[in-house]
């Protein structure tokens, strides 16, 4: 009887190779294993989000401006002591001169009495110079007037809301 010969624990054929198929090659790494991606950052960054949308909705709704409303009008001081200041004699065009008294009208909020001497030079600048024509005439002495006033709120910081031209004489 003839006897057979079988190959014990070779590759049966057909059937792939042990070791990947090529003679040297290393065997595949197993993949390792995928943690789960923490959602903590997702959640803050949307946190963050969600509060500046709100905070923008609020100040538009709640906050904003009225577009078409006008801004409150300052409330006007009230009328305190009247200041008299002693009369000076300022130097016109032509060799001409003015005398000139007035008296500044104070807030109620002033407790003591400003230096006058501020409002004299600013009188003086304002009236020096100018021709008799100019300041005999009644609506530039009352341009004049204002002029001062402004310019005399401005230097005693708001303390000041009124001039009255109490001398006024030109030679």
């Amino acid at each position: 009887m003839p006897v057979e010969q079988r190959v014990i624990g070779g590759p049966k054929i057909g059937a792939p190779k042990i070791g990947g198929g090529t003679i040297g090659a290393s065997a595949p790494e197993p993949e390792p294993e995928k943690k789960p991606r923490s959602r903590k950052p997702l959640v803050v960054v949307a946190a963050v989000l969600v509060v500046l949308v709100a905070a923008a909705a609020a100040w538009f709704f709640l906050l904003r401006p009225d577009p078409g409303a006008e801004p409150a009008p300052e409330p006007t001081p009230e009328k305190g002591e009247v200041l008299a200041v002693e009369p000076v004699s300022l130097n016109l065009a032509g060799g001409h001169y003015l005398r000139l008294g007035f008296s500044m009208q104070l807030t109620k909020d002033v407790h003591e009495a400003p230096d006058p001497s501020v409002a004299v030079d600013h009188a003086i600048a304002i009236f020096s110079g100018r021709t008799v024509d100019e300041v005999s005439d009644p609506q530039t002495r009352e341009k004049l007037r204002d002029e001062l006033a402004a310019e005399l709120a401005e230097a005693y910081e708001g303390e000041v809301m009124g001039v009255y031209l109490t001398n006024y004489v030109t030679q």
